[in-house]
């Protein structure tokens, strides 16, 4: 076999070491999804909103902070929440060093959304200007970056703030290139957060979102035509649905795990498509195909998850199996160790649904018809 010349190409020079977050920089497509210039509603631009705003969903989510202020002002969003702000001896690594962030930590942050072990850093990599505020217990700390790099970092300082974090940034033309906010996309995600964090409220250069219904709230805002029977509304511990039939074409379904909107589904929402039909199909007693129980159907379902599994950095598709890990970090079982997600919503909504249809035969005859 012939030598090949090229191995003499390949030498020492050839390998390399991405200092801080160049490699985010270098292939962002794989910490972001696509980049896009704003047209879509899924361009990178707004996952870097998403991302900044995931952890401020966490701090609500563990009880601390019912507001989030978010400015749009040209290119640059800052957010404000008012949680316990990051830990200001370590704020600067947890936005700017891999790995590193509060996350790991689950007694700390119990089914959350957001992993600044990545998120916020890739926000700082890819943004032209980025800079964070902690305010803790009457201090501030503040700290600017450039394109992923400190630039400056502030003494503490006295200040009459409330707790919380601030982080202002400036996604780079040199990734996104010639871009631009649309309001519109903007809007619908504070909306769905607010659906499914009844309680608090995302003020949006000025508009206010919350939402007193969570999930059904949602249910009847997507629908076009009218419902066929009132809606079905169902809450129980880490688990809420919500759906109607309506005489529209096709299956709807909006999926969400720990506050965030999963847009491909995943393990959750398979479940659910697969306990509907199956229990609808047992309380009728009739057979049923599973297709024609779901068409016309709108439907919503969101579970709360401990360390979800994703199919890819931007958390669109949920991969979990289970609903918790076996044991957490000190070897100690969490509650739904072991329960698997599809077991998990089918035995809510085999107990849950097929209650309500008993209890409310009006609406159990209109299903059927």
């Amino acid at each position: 076999m012939a030598e090949n010349n090229n191995i003499s190409n390949y030498t020492d020079d050839n390998i390399r070491t991405l200092e801080g977050l160049e490699h985010v920089r270098l292939r962002p497509g794989m910490y972001i999804g696509k980049l896009g210039n704003g047209e879509a509603s899924d361009d990178g631009i707004y996952v870097l909103v998403k991302e900044v705003i995931d952890n401020s969903i966490d701090e609500f989510r563990m009880h601390f902070g019912l507001n989030i202020e978010i400015k749009l002002r040209e290119n640059t969003i800052s957010v404000r929440d008012f949680g316990r702000g990051i830990p200001q001896g370590k704020m600067i690594d947890a936005v700017s060093i891999m790995n590193t962030g509060g996350k790991y930590d689950s007694k700390a942050f119990q089914k959350s959304v957001g992993l600044n072990g990545v998120g916020t850093k890739a926000v700082n990599a890819l943004s032209v200007t980025f800079t964070v505020k902690s305010f803790r217990d009457g201090m501030v700390k503040q700290a600017d970056f450039v394109k992923g790099k400190l630039v400056k970092e502030y003494d503490l300082v006295p200040t009459t703030e409330k707790n919380g974090t601030y982080v202002e940034f400036t996604p780079d033309e040199e990734i996104f290139g010639h871009y631009r906010f649309r309001e519109e996309y903007l809007e619908t995600m504070f909306r769905n957060y607010s659906y499914l964090n009844t309680g608090l409220t995302l003020n949006f250069n000025g508009k206010k979102y919350i939402s007193k219904n969570g999930l059904l709230d949602l249910v009847k805002e997507r629908h076009n035509s009218e419902p066929l029977y009132p809606h079905i509304h169902l809450k129980g511990d880490d688990i809420e649905i919500a759906f109607t039939h309506t005489d529209q074409n096709g299956e709807e379904y909006y999926s969400f795990v720990n506050g965030q909107y999963t847009s491909q589904g995943g393990t959750h929402q398979s479940a659910f498509k697969e306990h509907i039909a199956r229990t609808i199909k047992e309380y009728y007693g009739k057979n049923f195909e599973p297709q024609d129980i779901r068409s016309g159907i709108v439907a919503a379902i969101a579970i709360n998850v401990i360390e979800p599994t994703f199919e890819s950095q931007t958390k669109i598709k949920l991969g979990s199996t289970n609903m918790a890990p076996d044991k957490d970090s000190d070897d100690n079982p969490y509650p739904l160790s072991g329960v698997s997600v599809n077991k998990f919503i089918g035995d809510f909504i085999k107990r849950e649904v097929d209650n309500y249809l008993h209890k409310n035969k009006e609406v159990s005859d209109k299903m059927l018809e």
